[in-house]
């Protein structure tokens, strides 16, 4: 992908994973990763991004985004703390504009104040202004929090998938 998809809300700054120059971040990317990444946040992830991470397995995971997506930070502004995750895979470019699938996480201490909601309005709010045509994000199904926030900001339901365990929402921008 070659979109820049920096951006900011109230509370939020989110840039790419890798353009935070010196000074910026008080950890290190996998400090960070690895502090964000806890049993209970990877819970609901893919089974192979699930358990404990060290700092070995925090870089790993890094290399392995670094080759298949883009990752964006969300930064809280005021703390200047690094609270969240953005994952994002193009699927498609059509002259429609491009096909994103989304995934995100908060570190637990960010859960329940609205990060979630704010996050993904501002991200939507970017994609209506750079060419993007739809975004995909799958939520484990148990997930209500994470499935009320996508609601929230137009997402919807892709097809009756009531019985699978991963949702799968969407929103069109066309």
């Amino acid at each position: 992908m070659h979109k820049n998809y920096n951006f900011s809300t109230n509370r939020l700054t989110i840039r790419e994973w890798h353009s935070w120059g010196g000074g910026e971040l008080s950890e290190t990317l996998p400090t960070i990763v690895q502090r964000i990444l806890t049993p209970a946040v990877t819970d609901t992830l893919p089974p192979m991004w699930q358990g404990e991470y060290t700092l070995q397995r925090a870089m790993e995971w890094i290399e392995e985004l670094d080759r298949e997506a883009t990752v964006l930070l969300v930064m809280d502004s005021d703390l200047s703390t690094a609270i969240g995750l953005v994952i994002l895979f193009e699927v498609d470019t059509s002259e429609r504009g491009s096909d994103l699938r989304l995934g995100y996480m908060f570190a637990e201490a960010s859960w329940g104040k609205g990060y979630a909601t704010e996050l993904i309005a501002g991200f939507a709010a970017w994609c209506k202004e750079h060419d993007i045509a739809t975004v995909t994000a799958g939520v484990e199904s148990q997930n209500r929090a994470s499935i009320r926030v996508l609601e929230k900001n137009g997402f919807t339901l892709a097809e009756d998938m009531e019985e699978s365990e991963e949702l799968t929402f969407v929103v069109d921008f066309t």
